[in-house]
């Protein structure tokens, strides 16, 4: 599969081009973007930062950030997406993708914009995923909204969410187009990341099909039941494996439920306090 270098960013810069920056997509240097003072959040979790910033220097900024005009010609002032300039500065970059929005610009017209993107057909599924995230965090809407409006089923845009859970060196091969997305949610199953990589690895490598990493990742799992199997295996309630699937589906996470006769306990995934900080979102808004 051929080599792709576009990132979300660039793509919205090519969707709606603007000869300067005043407003619209376009790209900004790092340093004429100054911080929100009414940032909300005032600690960034410094391994989720280095996560990111593996993920940028293997990919780029796939998200762009958004932002308004300074005080200043040439200055701009962030809106959303400081913790995607913190990740770049520390990935070594010195301009990121942006949206420059207008103090008359409202929440609707920047929404349609970035919907209208996401639907283009050659964007890679990384930067849909980026997309639809945009979507979630900034614009408030919901897994079923952002479904709706952009002609997919739930479930579609849970999945490809979820590939941003992939380690850097995973996304970095699917960015390339060395490994499809199918492969990728294969591999999203396995919760040891250095063997997930391995096989993301070993696939692009050696041109595995998904069902040869599908093959792999059940053999893993088979590998761990071996040391299981004293034991006599229980009959899952059907309810019960429903209610994982539905549950992961809405949180766009893997989800365990562990049912006994007196109760039990749900082990809900997360792959940073960022992530978790998006999953407690879905059940408090």
């Amino acid at each position: 599969m051929a080599a792709r270098k576009a990132g979300l960013g660039r793509g919205l810069d090519a969707l709606l081009p603007v000869e300067r920056p005043q407003h619209g997509f376009t790209t900004l240097p790092l340093d004429r973007i100054a911080p929100n003072p009414h940032q909300p959040r005032t600690h960034f979790d410094e391994d989720s930062l280095t996560a990111l910033a593996d993920s940028i220097r293997e990919v780029g900024v796939l998200q762009p950030v958004v932002v308004r005009p300074g005080l200043n010609p040439g200055d701009y002032l962030l809106v959303a997406g400081e913790r995607r300039c913190r990740a770049a500065r520390v990935a070594g970059l010195g301009e990121v993708p942006a949206i420059i929005r207008e103090e008359s610009d409202d929440t609707a017209s920047l929404t349609e914009a970035l919907i209208e993107n996401v639907q283009r057909e050659d964007l890679s599924p990384l930067e849909e995923a980026a997309g639809y995230r945009d979507l979630l965090e900034n614009y408030a809407m919901t897994h079923e909204q952002i479904a709706g409006r952009v002609g997919k089923s739930r479930s579609a845009v849970t999945n490809t969410l979820r590939l941003l859970q992939l380690p850097a060196a995973i996304q970095g091969l699917l960015g390339r187009g060395e490994l499809a997305a199918g492969h990728a949610r294969a591999l999203l199953a396995l919760e040891d990341d250095a063997y997930a990589v391995h096989v993301a690895r070993r696939a692009a490598a050696e041109g595995w099909s998904v069902r040869q990493v599908e093959d792999a990742v059940r053999a893993r799992a088979g590998d761990g039941a071996k040391a299981r199997r004293t034991r006599r295996p229980r009959l899952r309630p059907a309810a019960i494996v429903e209610l994982e699937d539905r549950l992961g589906e809405h949180l766009g996470t893997n989800v365990k439920i562990d049912y006994g006769g007196r109760g039990g306990k749900v082990v809900i995934r997360f792959t940073s306090l960022d992530d978790l900080e998006r999953i407690y979102r879905q059940f408090y808004g």
